[in-house]
């Protein structure tokens, strides 16, 4: 019986799960340039440093807050972004280091 190919990383599996959805891999690229994508005279924060806040994202993508917050928990469990608090507000901003890392295994697996 022939050997079977060694299974691939789960971590590369959720990122690839959560990049299948056309507007969360639309989400991560928009926060490849914030200040391109996003009302920077809003922002209370660096938005390349600490990230977008949410409420931006969700007046750009024009669903619900909820559904919004779903969507980026799904890419930050998935090692794509990550998430800090400001006061109420949580704000998303793009992990490159781990992007990079999954880039270069899905370079090995395939």
């Amino acid at each position: 019986m022939p050997e079977t190919p060694d299974a691939p990383d789960p971590d590369l599996v959720r990122a690839l799960r959560a990049l299948a959805n056309p507007l969360r891999l639309q989400l991560l690229a928009w926060l490849r340039d914030p200040e391109r994508h996003f009302p920077v005279e809003r922002a209370i924060v660096d938005m390349t440093e600490v990230g977008v806040c949410v409420s931006h994202i969700q007046e750009k993508v024009g669903l619900a807050q909820s559904t919004v917050s779903a969507y980026m928990a799904e890419l930050e469990r998935a090692g794509l972004v990550r998430s800090t608090r400001v006061g109420k507000w949580t704000h998303y901003r793009r992990d490159e280091g781990r992007i990079a890392e999954l880039v270069a295994e899905l370079g090995r697996v395939l």
